[in-house]
């Protein structure tokens, strides 16, 4: 699992049956205090999640298997959860009451 913010969604024709009705999210992962890492990947929004919010992302594909419920599904990475705040060794590194705008990517 990681963190990451919601940069974008993302529309695509492409006929899979296991994506038919599912919203896809551009995902910047993210250290816990916001600075980003790793690369940007695609994931399936099962958590009602929209641009500028911070999520906890799954990242493996039988689990998200079985967050979709279909053994056979071709997917990997899924969202689970919008993130009210993240603390580490008890410090707030990030709270959505009090977060800022995304950087602008590039």
């Amino acid at each position: 699992m990681f963190l990451a913010d919601v940069i974008g969604t993302v529309v695509s024709p492409v006929q899979i049956p296991e994506l038919e009705g599912q919203t896809l999210l551009l995902l910047r992962p993210v250290t816990p205090d916001g600075h980003a890492t790793g690369r940007t990947r695609i994931g399936i929004d099962k958590a009602g999640a929209g641009e500028g919010d911070r999520v906890i992302v799954l990242d493996e594909g039988n689990g998200g298997r079985q967050i979709l419920g279909d053994p056979r599904a071709a997917v990997k990475t899924v969202v689970l959860g919008v993130v009210d705040y993240v603390e580490e060794n008890g410090k707030l590194q990030y709270d959505h009451r009090n977060s800022a705008k995304l950087a602008p990517l590039g």
